[in-house]
This record gives structure tokens, C-alpha cells and sequence, in this order.
């Protein structure tokens, strides 16, 4: 904060905005964007993990394997994603409290579940009650980062399923005739050409995933669209900087950030499909 914003009430005009958008609540604004982007980063690989697993698993020849991927991807692609939201991490938190319960707090004897409660020994708290704030927003960002991953991992899986499938039959015949083995026919045929196939269906996956980010503030996760709402609103002059409603120019702001976000996005994207597909024609 400036040296001038001392008293802000005798400010106005630039001088007043300029100490307005450096309080401390506006700095947290600006790190909830950084908060966006590690949300981001930190779940690509997972999402790629679990999304390589699941279209295997959908490919596997052992029944009960096969089985377990294609009831991973279609639970998950029909229930909404906001119910997944407000129930996995719940379920993964309190998953982690009773584990820590049983073995931290034997001398308990009241059970966990008391009616509608769930009730632990401070001891078995996640993170424990003394812990600071960041630990426990840290800890809401690891349950954000699962329960993304784990939703997002589906459609991945069903989108690199189609893509494994899209890679022309004969080449992989050709490829067993010329005595490849199934691995090798695998790795060096299917799994460069599926790439192919499931970047267009992978770019609207992160697209997707870009605007499902607001929904950090239903995991506890303080997140940009939360900071706009509550800047925005209209402050009375019981607050040091009184304005009236803004929320619609704080959202303009918003849809410009995301719009900007999407569209850088897509021309990574088309630049990745481009290098890739140099020379490789793809017909079926």
C-alpha cells in the first residue's frame, strides 16, 4: 500500500483507486489467480494417469479389469459433476479423519458416526485444530486436486479409449505381420498415432476444466470468482473504501480472464495438433 493511503477517505479520483486495488483483500485476489493456475498444473498429470489407466483398463482382455474401467467412466460421466464435488472430498476427509481416529485415538470408545455427526478426537483431526490457516487451505487445495483429477481422469479415460480405437486396424495388422509383438505393435504404432486421434478431444477436456475452476469455492477453496463476489458488493460507508454495487465490473473482469485463458489455450493446442500431425494423414 502507498505511502498516501494512510487515510483513504480524503482521497479520490486515481489516488482512491489505486490504494482501493492494493488492500490486502484485493491482494489475495490476485493470488487466488495464482491459486487457478496451480489448480491447473497440479492436476494435469494425475488427470493424464488415471485417464491412461482407465482407457487400458477398458481395453483389458480380463473381465473383471475391464469391467472396473468401464464402471469408472460411465459412474462418473452420469452423475454430475457438482454432486462429486460435494460428496468425494467429504467422503476422502473424513476417510482420513476415522483412519487416524482408530489408530491415534484407541482409548475413544464413543463411536465416530453419533446420528447426523461424525465426531473424532481432536488428535485425529485433518489438519489438526491448532495448525494454521495455511495448512488447512492447503489441505482443501489437496482434496480440490483429487477430487478434479479423479473426475476429469474419467473422461480422459473415455477419450483416449476412443482415440486407442481410431488408430487404423491394418496398421496393426501390418505391424503383427512384420512379427511385432502385441507390446511392441502397442507402443510403437498404437500409443504414437492415438495422440493423434484424442488431442481435439484432450483440448476440450482442458477447456472443460478451466471453467469447472470455480468450483474450488464449493471445497472450501477461496477462489477468484469468490473474491469478485465479495469485492463487488456494495460497501457502505462503514467500510474505509465505500462504493456501490461493482460485482458486474468485477465479473466483466472475470470474463475476460477466462476468455483470454481459453484462448491462449486453444492455440497451444492447435500448435501441438499441427507439429504432431506434420506428414501423418489421418484416415481410417
Amino acid at each position: 500500500m502507498f505511502e498516501y493511503c494512510a487515510d483513504p477517505r480524503s482521497l479520490e479520483g486515481l489516488s482512491w483507486l489505486s490504494c482501493y486495488l492494493t488492500t490486502p483483500k484485493h491482494s489475495a485476489m490476485y493470488f487466488s489467480i495464482l491459486i487457478v493456475f496451480g489448480l491447473l498444473l497440479a492436476v494435469v498429470l494425475p488427470i493424464l494417469i488415471l485417464g491412461f489407466m482407465g482407457a487400458l483398463a477398458r481395453q483389458s482382455t480380463i473381465t473383471f479389469i475391464r469391467w472396473l474401467g468401464l464402471g469408472y467412466t460411465s459412474i462418473v460421466r452420469g452423475v454430475p459433476d457438482i454432486v462429486f464435488f460435494l460428496f468425494f472430498p467429504i467422503a476422502l476427509d473424513q476417510g482420513v479423519e476415522y483412519l487416524r481416529h482408530i489408530t491415534k485415538c484407541r482409548d475413544v470408545l464413543d463411536p465416530v458416526f453419533q446420528g447426523n455427526d461424525f465426531i473424532v478426537c481432536q488428535a485425529a483431526k485433518m489438519p489438526l485444530s491448532s495448525s494454521g490457516q495455511f495448512y488447512h487451505e492447503a489441505w482443501g487445495f489437496a482434496l480440490a486436486v483429487i477430487a478434479f483429477s479423479f473426475v476429469f481422469g474419467a473422461f480422459t479415460a473415455n477419450t483416449l479409449h476412443g482415440a486407442l480405437n481410431a488408430v487404423p486396424k491394418s496398421q496393426l495388422e501390418t505391424a503383427r505381420a512384420f512379427g511385432m509383438s502385441e507390446r511392441q505393435t502397442f507402443w510403437r504404432i498404437q500409443m504414437p498415432q492415438m495422440w493423434l486421434y484424442a488431442l481435439p478431444g484432450l483440448s476440450n477436456l482442458w477447456m472443460i476444466l478451466i471453467k469447472a475452476t470455480p468450483l474450488l469455492f464449493l471445497l472450501g477453496v477461496k477462489d477468484i470468482v469468490y473474491w469478485a463476489k465479495e469485492l463487488g458488493s456494495m460497501k457502505t460507508q462503514v467500510y474505509t473504501y465505500a462504493h456501490p454495487d461493482w460485482r458486474f465490473w468485477y465479473f466483466a473482469a472475470l470474463l475476460i480472464f477466462y476468455l483470454s485463458l481459453t484462448w491462449i489455450s486453444q492455440r497451444f493446442f492447435d500448435r501441438i495438433f499441427a507439429r504432431a500431425s506434420r506428414g501423418i494423414a489421418l484416415v481410417s
